[in-house]
């Protein structure tokens, strides 16, 4: 019974009681002040409508028992994984902590699967079980406390449901409360991240065979792999590459469109025309990278090639890579035409009417009306799409994973492999990996750095934006 409920998808587990019980609670107490009649003087003193009533007593279900499997979310897995650790046998524990916790993880990682399948390793296959029955038996704890703290909250709050309750206010600060909580979970998360990405890039830096930070950022060779050259430099330039080409590519074709869009098109073409633009934003990355690595990356060798076969050029002229910058960039490029061209279309349409009326009553053309008045009022709106879209080439992982390739070089041919700082983090990271040397921990110190470039676009963005905001009536 309690392997059953190690293995039950949490979703089921915490979704479904919780609906039901808040649906039960809500009907409930909206009745018990509805059943009221409408025209007596009673129903006339109520200080809040009947559906305040219901989400009041739902809320004082819902919560408690939403707090206890919180709590059971939380600590759940390190109630079993720790009760499992103390059992495992001596051998196993000598062989060091990094040995017990990959150990840990392939057990608690069979024993989430729904059919666990029996590896022929007793000691591996009895932990299986008994981290299913210690994650049952948590579950099981965590819903039988949540039913009796449900059924308290439900108990609690039916009693405080008098005619005159205000459970418009209450249920207001409730939902104030949540949405304050909401908030606050986004700024700790990413504070979290740049607190767990800080620590680990100190600890890079202080490990007895790490670089120094001028080596680090200023060195020119890289390879993490041999744990002793991480000159971070060829990274950082090939990463600008990318989103340079990339921006080559996004930058005219989004501008060009959303002038069209905004200015010239019909609004039954623009109705269709935008949406299907957007689209672009939709597709997966990696659809992007199959695209660039199958069918553009071909064409820009079998192009550099041609380039070197001309009677008038050395042979050697373009590398001619099988990957290659170029094919990365331009599927880039692609990817990110929706970034520029939505937000541009936008801010251009949001300049008033008037100038535009002003401008052609003075007798300016519509293109120099476009030229001289409605691009420089939306120019700061312009920079900030230009701005963030280059953040989301630089941060981009999949496209350069397939299309980029994967050397450390600093140069200028486009048709070269070439390796971003994505390319090494997700190198660094895959596979098994031990958290104590150099080469993992310096993928730490990589998106730390790239965080902190993404960041500097950002802030540069929103400052280009305060400082050159048009205010119209």
């Amino acid at each position: 019974m309690l392997e059953s409920l190690g293995h039950l998808p949490i979703g089921w587990l915490l979704i479904a009681p919780l609906a039901a019980a808040g649906f039960f609670a809500f009907y409930s107490g909206r009745t018990q002040i509805g059943a009221l009649s409408t025209g007596s003087s009673i129903s006339a003193r109520l200080h809040s409508q009947p559906n305040y009533h219901g989400y009041f007593l739902a809320f004082s279900t819902i919560l408690p028992a939403a707090i206890i499997f919180l709590i059971y979310l939380m600590f759940g897995d390190i109630y079993a994984r720790s009760v499992l650790e103390g059992e495992l046998p001596d051998y196993l524990v000598a062989r060091g902590d990094a040995n017990v916790s990959f150990f840990m993880d392939r057990v608690a990682e069979q024993a989430g699967l729904r059919e666990s399948a029996v590896s022929g390793n007793l000691l591996f296959d009895s932990s299986v079980e008994r981290f299913a029955y210690l994650k049952g038996f948590a579950r099981a704890v965590a819903l039988f406390v949540a039913i009796i703290a449900g059924a308290a909250g439900f108990h609690w709050g039916r009693k405080q449901l008098p005619r005159d309750f205000p459970a418009r206010t209450f249920v207001e600060r409730t939902i104030q409360g949540l949405l304050f909580i909401c908030a606050a979970i986004a700024i700790l998360t990413t504070l979290g991240i740049v607190l767990s990405l800080i620590y680990e890039t100190v600890r890079f830096f202080s490990l007895p065979d790490g670089p120094s930070v001028w080596e680090f950022l200023f060195g020119t060779d890289w390879n993490a792999q041999t744990g002793q050259n991480f000159g971070a430099v060829p990274l950082f330039f090939g990463t600008l590459m990318v989103a340079l080409l990339a921006m080559c590519v996004a930058v005219p074709i989004g501008l060009f469109s959303a002038i069209y869009l905004s200015e010239y098109a019909s609004p039954r073409f623009r109705n269709w025309a935008k949406p299907a633009l957007e689209l672009l934003a939709g597709i997966p990355t990696v659809v992007y990278g199959f695209f660039a690595a199958i069918l553009i990356a071909p064409l820009v060798r079998g192009f550099a090639q041609w380039i070197n076969a001309l009677p008038f050029t050395p042979d050697t002229l373009l590398a001619a890579q099988p990957t290659s910058a170029l094919a990365a960039g331009l599927v880039m490029g692609i990817m990110i035409i929706p970034f520029v061209s939505s937000l541009s279309d936008d801010v251009i349409s949001a300049v008033p009417q008037s100038l535009r009326d002003g401008a052609l009553a003075m007798g300016a053309t519509r293109s120099e009306t476009i030229k001289q008045v409605v691009l420089p009022a939306a120019l700061p709106g312009i920079i900030a799409a230009i701005l963030l879209a280059v953040s989301r080439a630089i941060g981009e992982t999949m496209i350069v994973v397939m299309a980029a390739g994967g050397r450390a070089l600093i140069t200028l041919d486009p048709t070269s492999d070439i390796t971003t700082v994505t390319y090494q983090i997700v190198a660094l990271l895959t596979g098994d990996t031990a958290f104590d040397s150099a080469k993992t921990v310096s993928a730490f110190a990589l998106g730390f750095t790239l965080f902190g470039i993404t960041l500097i676009f950002n802030v540069i963005a929103l400052r280009v934006v305060e400082r050159y905001r048009e205010a119209y009536e």
